[in-house]
Formats: structure tokens, sequence, C-alpha cells
């Protein structure tokens, strides 16, 4: 009898052991799996591209020929944004008639708006512009490389919806990328800005630099 429960006791304490290893195998290999599986949609959400201009657009019509202009492609009109703001220093009002564009639904500019792009260009900071462009750096005076080329990135958290996306831009000035919002238009599968956050303040070029 005491032997029967003393091999019934052993059978039991084995089968829990047993039980309780299988269960945390069970579960790092779970957790392993989730990982590897998270870290892969993860990385199909983060993209780089990289856009090649021969020009720069003087005009909206100039900006409407570019065959990016079609706006289905939400990395494009980031990159787009960019050129309109080049023509700021020379002629702010075809600057505005650009973003309008790219803007489409969400536009015109409305005065508070204009003035929030006038406000980062102020003391002689069209260099911002400039710095987004692939070659430009403080130490040759944010001079982009031609032809022209930006880069515009996404990552995991990019689209918080299907009609969303936050993007960001890279700048020669900058340690980190800075975003530009867009909204889509679902009957036309266009994107359009709501929001440019790239132009905040970054490196001095040398020029300009006391220190050097």
């Amino acid at each position: 009898m005491f032997k029967n429960l003393l091999n019934h006791l052993t059978n039991s304490a084995g089968s829990s052991l047993t039980g309780g290893v299988n269960s945390a195998l069970n579960g790092a290999v779970n957790s392993a799996v989730n990982n590897a599986v998270n870290s892969a949609v993860n990385a199909a959400k983060s993209e780089n591209k990289t856009y090649t201009f021969t020009s720069l657009p003087q005009n909206l019509n100039e900006l409407k020929a570019l065959p990016q202009a079609t706006l289905t492609d939400e990395f494009a009109v980031a990159a787009l944004s960019v050129l309109a703001l080049t023509k700021f220093e020379t002629d702010r009002e075809e600057c505005y008639r650009m973003l309008d564009f790219l803007k489409g639904p969400g536009g015109p500019m409305n005065p508070t708006e204009q003035r929030y792009i006038s406000d980062r260009f102020m003391d002689g900071k069209f260099y911002k512009v400039n710095a987004l462009f692939e070659g430009a750096t403080p130490e040759n005076n944010y001079t982009p490389a031609t032809p022209y080329k930006i880069q515009v990135s996404s990552n995991p958290y990019s689209y918080p919806a299907s009609d969303r996306a936050t993007l960001y831009l890279h700048s020669g000035g900058a340690d980190s990328p800075r975003p530009v919002t867009l909204r889509k238009k679902p009957s036309t599968g266009q994107w359009f800005i709501v929001q440019i956050d790239y132009l905040g303040d970054i490196r001095i070029p040398a020029a300009q630099d006391a220190w050097r």
C-alpha cells in the first residue's frame, strides 16, 4: 500500500515537473516566434525612398509637370514639398501656390500657415531647405549635390490610420529625421500635405559659424 502511494506521488511529481518544463519551453518558443514575426512586420513598415530631380521647379506648372505630381505616392509628395519651399527665398507667393497644390482639399494656406513657414526662415535661415538635399552639409554651407536627391523614410508608427501618414525628411544639419504629416483622399488615392514640421533649427553653415 505504502509502496503504491509512493509510486503515485513520484509519478505525479514527475508529471508536474515535466509539464512545467514543457509549458516554459512552449512559452519561450512562442515568445521567440512572436518577437520574430513582430520584427518582420515592423521592418516591413519601415521604408526609405530617394527621389532624384535634375532641376528645381520655378513655378506651379513646372511642379505639376513632374511625374511625382500625380500625388499617389505619399513619399513623393513629401519630397515635392521640399521642392516647393526652395522657391520661398526668391518668390514666396509662387512657393505658397505650390504648397496650396500639395495641400489639396486642405488648402489654400491661411495667413497663420503662411506665417508659420516664413517664421522658420527668419534671420536668413533659408539654408534649412537646402540641407534636405543629399550632399548638403554645414561644412559646404549646405550646397546640394546635383542632380538633386531627397530621402524620405517611414517607421513602424508612420501610419496610425489607412488615410494618415507621418513621414520623415533627412537633413544634413540634424541628427535625426524631421516629420511631415499627410492625409489620403480615398476617392482619388492621392496624398496631400497636412503639416510641415521639418523646418526646425539645424547646425549653422560653416560660413556663419564664428567659432570655426
